[in-house]
C-alpha cells in the first residue's frame, strides 16, 4: 500500500498504532545508526533512507529524478516490509545478515532485499542497527556502480572513462571513411 502522505510524520499517522509503535521502534534504531551522507523522507509512498542527489547527481538508475534508495519502510496489508537495498547483490553482507539474524533467535521471513514483519516481538533490533551501520554511503555508492557495470549501465551524466591510449587504439580499429 503507497501512502500519499509527504513527510514521515503524516505517513506515521496513517497506521494503526500497533503497527505504529513498531515502525517507530525500527525507525529508532535505524536512524542512531545511520551512517552520515543518508537522508531520511518519502519515496515510492513509504519512509525511505537514501543518497541524496546533493552526494551522488546521477540519482537512481530506475529513476534519475529520484534519489539513490538504501532502505524503505512501509505497513503493508498484512506486514511491515524492512526493504534494505545494502545486502541487495551482495552476497557478503547479506550472508551475514542472514546469519546474524538467525543467531538472534528470531524466526528471518525475507526475500532478496525485503525482511517481512508482522510484529515488534520478530524483530533483532541490533541486527537491523549493525545492518545499516556497516555500509558507509561510499560504500554504498561503489557497490551500487559496480552492480551498475556488471549489467553494463552507467549511472546518468557519467562518462566512461577513457584513456588516450585506448582511444586512440578504439579510433585506429575504425575502418577509414570511403568517398563516394
Amino acid at each position: 500500500m503507497q501512502s500519499k502522505a509527504k513527510t514521515v510524520d503524516q505517513y506515521l499517522d496513517e497506521v494503526p498504532q500497533d503497527r505504529r509503535e513498531t515502525l517507530e521502534a525500527i525507525l529508532a534504531v535505524i536512524r542512531r545508526n545511520l551512517p552520515k551522507g543518508y537522508e531520511e523522507g518519502m519515496l515510492y509512498g513509504a519512509i525511505a533512507y537514501y543518497v541524496p542527489h546533493s552526494v551522488y547527481p546521477p540519482g537512481y538508475h530506475c529513476d534519475p529524478k529520484q534519489p539513490l534508495p538504501f532502505a524503505g519502510l512501509a505497513s503493508q496489508k498484512n506486514y511491515i516490509s524492512l526493504s534494505l537495498m545494502c545486502v541487495y547483490n551482495d552476497s557478503d553482507h547479506e550472508d551475514w545478515f542472514r546469519e546474524a539474524w538467525t543467531k538472534s533467535g528470531k524466526k528471518l521471513n525475507m526475500g532478496k532485499s525485503c525482511v517481512r514483519i508482522k510484529r515488534l516481538d520478530d524483530v533483532p533490533l541490533k541486527v537491523i542497527g549493525q545492518a545499516v551501520k556497516r555500509v558507509p554511503v561510499k560504500k554504498f555508492i561503489a557497490h551500487y556502480e559496480s552492480i551498475l557495470e556488471s549489467m553494463g549501465k552507467r549511472p546518468s551524466g557519467r562518462k566512461k572513462k577513457s584513456s588516450g591510449a585506448a582511444a586512440r587504439t578504439s579510433a585506429a580499429k575504425r575502418p577509414a571513411k570511403r568517398s563516394v
